[in-house]
C-alpha cells in the first residue's frame, strides 16, 4: 500500500474444518501433523537485510530483520518452504520491558511494513520491542502474491459504472488472470489461509526465542489474532485489537451493517452539535436522495487526484458514492458538508476521492491472499442475494443495484468461482474464549467494522476491557492520541489499564460552508 493519510487505509472494506488437521491449541507444530505426516521442513528464523521499502522507513534503519521460513501448507508431507519477512524494531527507551509487541496488519493482504511509521508515531516501540511480520504472500514474502492484474483493473474501473457489467468483468478478467499466473508458479493457493497465518506467528515467536509477547492486530489483523489466541493462547501475554473483525461473524454480508452504522454514528454526531444540525438538517435524506438520484443518472466527469497528476474520468454513480463514504475518500468531518454540495451540483469533494483509485501503486497489496481468505472464509454459507437482503436490511429503499454489491468487497462471489479455494468456514468461524487479558478497540464513525462487532468478543474475553473512541474511524489508535494513551496502559498493565482519556471525548466539529 503507498504512503498515505490514515483516512486513506483501506481493508478489504475475513477451512475446512481444522480438526481434519487434528490441532491442539498452543502448538503449531500440531497443525503441521495433518493426515499425510507431518511437514519436512522445520520452521525457522534465518537473519537477512531489511526490506528495501519504496519510500525510507527510518525505523528498518536500526531494525533486526530476516525471514521466518515455514511449509507453504502445514497438512501436506513435504510441502515446499515460504519465506516471511520479519523485521524487530527495537525499543526507544534504554530500559525496554521484557515482552515485545507483535503487530498483525490488516487487509488481509495490506503490507505490514507499510504501516510501520504509523505503529511508531504511536508509540507502539516506546518501551518495547516492535516485532513486523509480512503474513505469508504479502510485499517481501516469497512467494508474494500481489495481483497487479487488480491494481491495473481499480485503476480503470474509476471511469466504469461501480455495479455494471463492464466493470465487473474488468475486474473478473484481472482476477482470472491473477489465478492462472499464481498456480502457474507453483503456489498453493488453499494454504494462505487465517489458520495458516495464525501458525507462522506461533511458529516465529518459538523461532525468535521469545517466551512472551503482546499481540496488537486491527481490522483483519483482529480476526487473526483471535483465531492465533485460540488455537495458540501459549506465549500470549496480552492481547489488543482495533477494529473488530470476529471470526465467528465474518461473512460476506456483514459490511452492509458496519456502513448503515457508521455513517449513521456520523450523521447522529453531526446532529448532537448545534451548528451542524442547523446547517444540514437532515443527512440520512440527503445521502439517500443523491444515492438514488446517481444511480438513476450518473455522473461522469473529469477530476485530479488527491495528491495531483493528471485529470482522470471518473463515473460517480450511487454504488461510487457509497463505497468512496466506507472507504473514508472523504473524512467523516467533512461528509455533511460533501453531501450538501453534492445536492447543489457540486460533487468536486467526491469526484477527487474517486480519482483516488486511479492512482494505483501496482504490486503492492497482496489480493491473492485477500481472495484466498475471503473465497474460503467469508464468502461461504451466505449468497448473492444474502447481500441484497442484508443491504435492504441496512438502508432500505435504496436502488437494488446499489445493494447487490458490498462495499469494498464487490463481485465476490463471481471472483470466488472463478479462485476456487476450499471452503474453510466450519473451522475458521468460531468464537475465541479465553481469560488473556484483551483490549478491544473500536471507532464509532468505523464504516468498514462497525462498533457493534466488539460485543461478541467482549463477552467471550472474561478479561476484557473494552474502549470506544467517538469520532474516530477505521484503525483507532494511529488516529487517536487518548487510545494511544490506553493501549500503552493496557501493555503496562494488562488486567488494570487507565481509560479515564475517553471520558467526555467528543467528535471533533464538522466542516460548515456558507450557505
Amino acid at each position: 500500500m503507498p504512503k498515505r493519510s490514515i483516512h486513506a487505509v483501506t481493508a478489504a472494506a475475513a477451512l475446512a474444518c481444522l480438526a481434519a488437521y487434528g490441532p491442539t491449541p498452543g502448538s503449531a507444530v500440531a497443525l503441521s501433523a495433518g493426515a499425510t505426516g507431518p511437514s519436512s521442513a522445520a520452521p525457522h528464523f534465518v537473519p537477512g537485510p531489511c526490506p528495501k521499502t519504496p519510500e525510507p522507513i527510518d525505523a528498518l534503519g536500526t531494525a533486526r530483520c530476516g525471514t521466518l521460513q515455514v511449509p507453504e501448507n502445514r497438512s501436506r508431507h513435504g510441502a515446499k518452504t515460504i519465506k516471511l519477512a520479519v523485521a524487530r524494531i527495537p525499543a526507544v527507551s534504554s530500559k525496554p520491558a521484557a515482552e515485545p509487541v507483535v503487530f498483525l496488519a490488516g487487509g488481509p493482504g495490506a503490507d505490514a511494513f507499510d504501516d510501520i511509521p504509523f505503529l511508531v508515531d504511536s508509540g507502539l516501540n516506546k518501551d518495547r520491542e516492535l516485532i513486523i511480520m509480512a503474513q505469508r504472500g504479502n510485499l517481501y514474502d516469497q512467494p508474494n502474491l500481489a495481483c497487479p492484474e487488480i491494481d491495473r483493473s481499480n485503476a480503470q474501473a474509476v471511469g466504469l459504472r461501480f455495479g455494471a457489467q463492464p466493470a465487473q468483468q474488468l475486474m473478473l478478467k484481472a482476477v482470472k488472470e491473477c489465478r492462472d499466473r499464481l498456480t502457474r508458479d507453483g503456489v498453493d493457493l488453499s494454504a494462505y489461509n487465517t489458520a495458516e497465518n495464525a501458525a507462522d506467528f506461533a511458529d516465529l515467536r518459538t523461532a525468535l526465542g521469545i517466551r512472551r509477547w503482546n499481540v496488537y492486530g486491527y481490522s483483519y489483523g483482529t480476526d487473526l489474532a483471535l483465531t492465533y489466541l485460540r488455537l495458540y493462547p501459549d506465549g500470549i501475554r496480552a492481547l489488543a485489537i482495533d477494529s473488530i473483525t470476529p471470526p465467528q461473524s465474518a461473512v460476506l454480508p456483514w459490511g452492509w451493517s458496519s456502513a448503515a452504522e457508521g455513517i449513521g454514528n456520523i450523521f447522529k454526531a453531526c446532529a448532537a452539535q448545534p451548528a451542524c444540525k442547523e446547517r444540514y438538517p437532515d443527512t440520512a435524506r440527503t445521502l439517500t436522495e443523491q444515492v438514488r438520484k446517481l444511480e438513476a443518472k450518473p455522473l461522469t466527469l473529469n477530476a485530479t487526484p488527491p495528491h495531483g497528476g493528471k485529470p482522470v474520468k471518473v463515473v460517480l454513480d450511487g454504488g461510487a458514492l457509497l463505497d468512496t463514504i466506507v472507504a473514508f475518500g472523504v473524512r467523516p468531518e467533512d461528509l455533511p458538508a460533501a453531501l450538501t454540495e453534492l445536492a447543489a451540483g457540486h460533487p468536486k469533494r467526491f469526484a477527487t476521492a474517486r480519482a483516488a483509485g486511479s492512482v494505483q501503486h501496482v504490486g503492492m497489496f497482496a489480493h491473492g491472499l485477500t481472495n484466498s481468505v475471503a473465497c474460503s472464509e467469508w464468502a461461504p454459507g451466505a449468497s448473492e442475494r444474502d447481500v441484497l437482503e442484508a443491504g435492504k436490511k441496512a438502508f432500505p429503499g435504496w436502488p437494488d443495484t446499489v445493494l447487490a454489491q458490498v462495499p469494498q468487497l464487490p463481485y465476490e462471489y463471481p471472483a470466488c468461482g472463478i479462485w476456487k479455494v476450499p471452503d474453510r468456514a466450519a473451522g475458521q468461524r468460531v468464537a475465541t474464549v479465553s481469560s488473556v487479558p484483551s483490549l478491544v478497540i473500536s471507532g464509532t464513525f468505523d464504516a468498514k467494522t462497525g462498533v457493534s462487532w466488539a460485543k461478541g468478543v467482549i463477552r467471550d474475553q472474561s478479561r476484557s476491557t473494552a474502549v470506544q473512541v467517538p469520532g474516530i474511524g477505521h484503525w483507532v489508535v494511529p488516529q487517536s492520541s487518548c487510545a494511544q494513551r490506553v493501549l500503552a496502559s493496557f501493555l503496562a498493565r494488562p488486567t488494570a489499564p487507565d481509560t479515564t482519556c475517553v471520558n467526555g471525548l467528543k467528535p471533533q466539529p464538522f466542516t460548515i460552508i456558507p450557505k
